[in-house]
């Protein structure tokens, strides 16, 4: 963590489940302060208690920010002293971005340029921005709203490469299990309530990803990024029947109903597109996308004849590591979530199955 020591970090969005996280990761190292940044004065407020009962010895190292990312004034007047920013607010219910999808385009594509600008005129030395599986090949307006962030993203980190020293990187990734908006706490409130568990369609498949990975991939692209790269975690995938079973043998089978595909979704999420597939750097356990640094003049691709533009197929929900319903079980259990919901059991009292599984 010595990368971050006595410096300043800044969560947009950071009461949140990323937030939430980053504070486990990061706030009994030798980092200086971390800014939330968010605008639910409630959530704050929460946080802080939290903070103040758990970690009474390192409370004072969270300062936090009312304020609202489609506010310009109210960002510049968090940002002095700021060294590195992880931009995770966002609004990302897919449903009600297809009902208001200029509320999505106000907060995921002009909040980020805000936060963007506002960045590289206090010389921010790193932004990481986080985005989602479905900016790639985009069908719904919460994904067409996260594609053209990205291209926000890109365009700032050029900008910002040729005046100064901020490095502005992003990270996509695919469904977060138990963030905000996740199926699986409804799946396991559907069971608690004695009720059957609604399944949009089995054949889905989604990435699966907890969120201690999503932090890793943010230190990673953090760590290791260009400016305007692009960084994705390989990640394994299920189907959402699987999800569903695999929840059922952690806490009951009450049966399930088939309510059929929600507004904007997709049979299956895309990663990383052809086109992206075709220039990714393989490190390991994630791929780079370097951007694409070219100017206007296209004269050379006249002069040199055809290049190759597409790779032969995506990196997709259908052909990455497939888990099966044991598989999926494993998965769940590295959530903190799911751990604490086996503890209570399915009526809140301790669940004796708890202590089979772990």
């Amino acid at each position: 963590m010595s990368i971050f020591k006595d410096k300043t970090l800044m969560i947009t969005g950071g009461t949140g489940s990323f937030g939430n996280t980053v504070l486990k990761h990061f706030l009994t190292f030798d980092i200086g302060e971390i800014r939330i940044f968010s605008r639910d004065e409630k959530k704050q407020d929460d946080m802080r208690h939290r903070l103040q009962a758990k970690y009474p010895e390192y409370a004072q190292k969270v300062k936090f920010y009312i304020g609202d990312v489609r506010d310009p004034q109210s960002i510049k007047d968090a940002m002095p002293g700021v060294d590195y920013i992880f931009h995770a607010a966002a609004l990302k219910q897919v449903p009600s971005c297809e009902f208001f999808p200029m509320q999505a385009v106000k907060t995921n594509v002009e909040g980020t340029d805000n936060i963007l600008h506002a960045a590289i005129e206090a010389g921010v030395k790193r932004v990481v921005c986080l985005s989602t599986d479905k900016a790639a090949y985009p069908i719904n307006a919460m994904g067409i709203s996260k594609a053209m962030m990205e291209h926000i993203i890109t365009a700032n980190a050029r900008v910002a490469a040729e005046r100064g020293d901020t490095v502005i990187c992003c990270t996509r990734y695919g469904n977060v299990m138990c963030s905000r908006g996740s199926v699986i706490p409804l799946f396991i409130n559907q069971i608690k309530a004695g009720n059957p568990i609604t399944i949009t369609n089995p054949e889905m498949t989604r990435f699966l990803m907890n969120l201690d990975e999503a932090v890793d991939l943010v230190q990673f692209a953090f760590e290791h990024a260009k400016p305007g790269d692009l960084f994705v975690q390989k990640a394994d995938a299920s189907t959402i029947g699987n999800l569903a079973q695999a929840v059922q043998k952690l806490f009951g089978d009450t049966g399930t109903c088939i309510i059929g595909t929600r507004h904007g979704e997709k049979l299956y999420e895309t990663l990383l597109t052809t086109e992206e597939r075709l220039r990714c750097e393989d490190m390991g356990q994630y791929f780079r996308v370097s951007a694409d640094n070219r100017n206007l003049n296209y004269d050379k691709y006249f002069i040199k004849g055809y290049v190759q533009t597409q790779s032969d197929e995506a990196y997709t929900s259908h052909n990455t590591t497939r888990l099966d319903v044991e598989g999926t079980v494993d998965k769940l259990l590295t959530t903190d979530y799911v751990q604490e919901q086996m503890k209570l059991g399915t009526k809140g009292e301790k669940n004796e199955i708890f202590d089979s599984w772990m």
